[in-house]
């Protein structure tokens, strides 16, 4: 077959063939079977899938290979076997090169945590072990020709070179946290199945944040009061292979509340931003999950709905432990804003042998919305008998929108077996639940159960 043969089939009435290297395949019984939704693979229908299957690197597995082999119909043509020009490029050829102790849960898009015993060395993440969230392969963006676009009802169109934000927006500075949804992930994974990248416990990381206020550029921009229900949708520079960005939205409310200190920002911990982390321009929402802080940040639109993007309305909510994939409706449930009250055990690691004498526990502790922890709880016998832990001093007072990091000495016998827990309560007296059971849900978000941690003492 020629590609322009291949390229009439493009629609289930037509039949849907794609090409595999010089294969080609009718894959039209498939469609509906395709575990990531029909129309994803039908962004393929007509052409080559490996421009697609670059992005998401689970293609390539072998039972991927053996299952698309049931579909073949034919091959290229000699004279179009070789594929065209770019069609096979590695879309994350350009990604930058990371720090060689980040665990890495995903290559491709670049997904990777920090080891927990260096999470919590300081109370502000290195940039270069800063937990990588990423969806998409990151964009090359030249500083001198970028612009952020402002706009939407009742707002002047604005167009803002990086120069102009630095220059005409008052540097304001905020300590925050941020955290994926899917933070402790793997934990849930180990009561039922999951779906999502398996996080430990360092999706989770602390910088200094600089740049304008978004509420400043937004009033710049001429926006007046707004009654009823309004957002701000913010969209990125990173794409897929079909052109769709990455996006997502927070109330307007938020936005424009100078308490709530939302960032358009293009400095961290004193240094412009990293490439993997929105050079040049990132949003910051603290106390907000991870997910709405857009990076490569294109355009700020003011808007009377949440953000469209897949990733507002059908990913980052989360459900009852009875709803599975053939019945979750995601438009039923609220997007995720601010998190619940979290806290983690960095050292010892589950499964050490701890010397006989005095035990030194570390962690960290944190919640959404600006709600300071209080407290944290430490058990070493499973929960039986508790003791507090000392927090560590905060370099700087103010809302709670950074992480406290924490530690307990305890003398511990030789030979013992310990169940280390913690949980931590925040400053309106919300704790941890007690177990992973009772807030399963199908994406894995939200894990926020006691952390467990069994060591072992030696004699």
């Amino acid at each position: 077959y020629t590609r322009a043969e291949v390229a009439q089939h493009r629609t289930p009435n037509d039949r849907v063939w794609v090409t595999h290297g010089t294969d080609v395949f009718d894959v039209t019984d498939f469609v509906e079977l395709h575990p990531g939704g029909p129309d994803k693979i039908l962004l393929a229908a007509g052409g080559a899938l490996e421009p697609f299957w670059a992005l998401y690197a689970v293609h390539g597995q072998p039972h991927v290979l053996e299952l698309l082999r049931e579909y073949k119909v034919g091959e290229l043509s000699p004279e179009d076997a070789a594929p065209p020009p770019g069609d096979t490029e590695d879309p994350f050829a350009g990604d930058p090169p990371r720090h060689p102790a980040l665990r890495v849960n995903s290559l491709k898009p670049f997904n990777a945590e920090p080891p927990p015993e260096l999470l919590t060395q300081s109370f502000l993440t290195p940039n270069e072990l800063f937990f990588t969230r990423n969806h998409l392969p990151v964009p090359t963006v030249e500083p001198g020709s970028y612009r952020l676009r402002v706009e939407g009802p009742g707002v002047r169109g604005l167009s803002l070179s990086l120069a102009e934000l630095r220059q005409r927006f008052p540097k304001h500075e905020v300590t925050a946290t941020l955290q994926c949804a899917g933070n402790r992930r793997s934990e849930m994974s180990r009561v039922r199945p999951v779906k999502g990248l398996a996080w430990d416990i360092g999706a989770i990381s602390t910088a200094r944040w600089g740049g304008a206020r978004l509420r400043d550029v937004l009033l710049a921009a001429g926006l007046g009061d707004k009654s009823g229900e309004w957002h701000v949708c913010f969209e990125g520079l990173d794409e897929d292979a079909s052109g769709t960005r990455y996006g997502a939205s927070i109330p307007l409310e938020r936005a424009l509340s100078a308490e709530a200190e939302v960032l358009l920002a293009y400095e961290m911990n004193g240094q412009e931003l990293p490439r993997d982390h929105g050079f040049p321009v990132r949003v910051v929402v603290p106390g907000v999950v991870g997910a709405r802080s857009v990076k490569w940040l294109r355009s700020v639109a003011v808007s009377p709905s949440e953000s469209p993007s897949h990733w507002q309305q059908n990913d980052y909510k989360g459900f009852c432990p009875s709803v599975d994939w053939d019945s979750v409706d995601f438009k039923a449930a609220p997007a995720i804003q601010e998190l619940p009250v979290q806290s983690a055990i960095t050292e010892p690691r589950p499964g050490a042998a701890v010397p006989a004498g005095e035990l030194t526990v570390k962690g960290y502790a944190w919640s959404g919305g600006g709600r300071e922890v209080i407290r944290v709880d430490v058990s070493l016998d499973g929960g039986r008998t508790w003791r507090e832990a000392q927090l560590l001093p905060r370099p700087e007072r103010g809302r709670g929108w950074a992480w406290a990091l924490w530690e307990l000495r305890a003398p511990v016998a030789a030979g013992a077996r310990l169940e280390l827990l913690c949980k931590a309560v925040d400053r309106s007296y919300n704790v941890q639940p007690d177990s992973v059971g009772a807030i399963w849900n199908l994406r894995g978000v939200l894990s926020n159960a006691w952390h467990r941690v069994p060591v072992t003492v030696t004699r």
